[in-house]
């Protein structure tokens, strides 16, 4: 009696979102960086649509992950070592493989490959991918200081029209990995599947204003322009052409957008008039502009001997507002912030401005006392006419990634 070999379990995960990587072989090289622990969940997700992965770990990685948790992600055996099986021949050699991603990547691997050193199972792994001409996809991870080593910029700049490399965040002094999302999003596309966002123009507004009460004194809105610029990351990730009206946020706003950088809410209502007046195919009203704005501004310092001060508002238009005016078919995404109220009442103030504006879809969160606590997280309704998403409490680089997918489904 002939007994059949049981696929491993964790097989039973691959196409379970789509077959765009069915058939194809591809292999994941983990070197000795903290951000490891993510490459299980990279592997996941290349499995998900389809991929056949296997793992190569550095010594450096099995000191932080035991090599059973990436046999236990893929289903396959982990290449530790290499023996008289020829691992490194039978994965990297002329046609053996697809793709070679290394994830994360850092400084020793990248010199390695680009000085021809191969001593260790993923070194010689991507020596034999780079001169079979295997693709090779390099996500680096590293502190900052050492992405700016020259060394390091001489090395990126060598391999630059030989490898892909996808650029790590800039985050905390850290050239962070990419999140395993962006690597498969990148890896859709290398192999012919591209998002319904690819060339879309897309207009935002993003960031604060400034409403000056004198020259050096300003009525403003908490915001960093975070969220907004974030989002225009994923765009642009995805292949869209992004035009962004900025307010002077603290965050610095992605390359590949067209900036268009302002400081009131007038400059703001003017620049976003004038690009209303060129088609676009998605407009994102991200910005928190002021709702109020002095009705004179002292032409020079008020002195501060007074006891009081009585400063007198006034409406500022409406940005969105603008929208429909101008663009009847694109697709509008709304922001509705809310301070300390109810879910249901901040549901019901979303669902009113979607309708009031003609908004396809209306982003709706609390920044009350909660959301003050640690801004680098957001919890948000994602709310249209049929139906409302919770986003539940997640950093806002997951935050903009749900918005990315609900724009996709709308445009679809």
């Amino acid at each position: 009696m002939v007994v059949k070999k049981k696929d491993h379990p964790s097989l039973d995960i691959v196409s379970s979102k789509g077959v765009e990587l069915s058939g194809k072989k591809i292999v994941l090289c983990v070197a000795g960086s903290v951000a490891a622990y993510k490459a299980i969940e990279l592997a996941r997700l290349l499995m998900r649509h389809g991929a056949d992965v296997k793992c190569v770990a550095s010594n450096a990685v099995t000191k932080l992950i035991q090599p059973d948790y990436f046999k236990w992600a893929t289903g396959n055996e982990v290449i530790t070592k290499l023996t008289g099986e020829l691992e490194h021949i039978k994965l990297a050699d002329y046609k053996q493989s697809d793709l070679v991603i290394v994830y994360p990547a850092t400084a020793n691997t990248l010199g390695k490959l680009a000085n021809g050193i191969d001593d260790t199972p993923v070194s010689t792994v991507l020596t034999v991918g780079f001169g079979s001409k295997i693709p090779i996809l390099m996500c680096l991870a590293m502190h900052e200081s050492m992405y700016d080593n020259l060394a390091v910029k001489k090395n990126i700049k060598f391999l630059k029209n030989k490898i892909q490399f996808l650029s790590p965040q800039m985050v905390e002094g850290k050239a962070k990995a990419p999140e395993p999302e962006d690597v498969l999003d990148v890896v859709l596309r290398k192999f012919g599947f591209t998002s319904i966002l690819k060339n879309k123009k897309v207009l935002m507004t993003a960031g604060p204003t400034l409403e000056y009460i004198d020259p050096v004194r300003v009525i403003t809105n908490l915001s960093s322009g975070k969220t907004g610029v974030l989002l225009a990351s994923e765009l642009i990730s995805a292949g869209s052409k992004v035009t962004i009206v900025y307010g002077p946020g603290n965050e610095k706003p992605p390359k590949g957008a067209k900036i268009i950088n302002v400081k009131t809410s007038k400059e703001m209502f003017d620049a976003t008039k004038n690009e209303l007046k060129k088609k676009f195919d998605v407009v994102i009203m991200a910005a928190a502009a002021s709702d109020y704005t002095p009705e004179n501004v002292s032409k020079s310092k008020i002195k501060s001997d007074k006891k009081s001060l009585i400063i007198r508002l006034k409406k500022a238009p409406k940005i969105i507002d603008l929208v429909r005016k101008f663009q009847k078919d694109a697709l509008l995404v709304g922001f509705k912030a809310e301070s300390n109220i109810s879910k249901s009442a901040l549901i019901k103030s979303a669902q009113k401005r979607l309708k009031d504006v003609g908004a396809n879809i209306m982003i709706a969160n609390d920044i009350g006392t909660k959301y003050q606590k640690n801004p680098d997280y957001n919890q948000i309704l994602i709310i249209d006419n049929k139906k409302i998403v919770s986003s539940g409490l997640k950093k806002k680089e997951k935050i903009v990634k749900l918005i990315r997918k609900e724009i996709e489904k709308k445009l679809k």
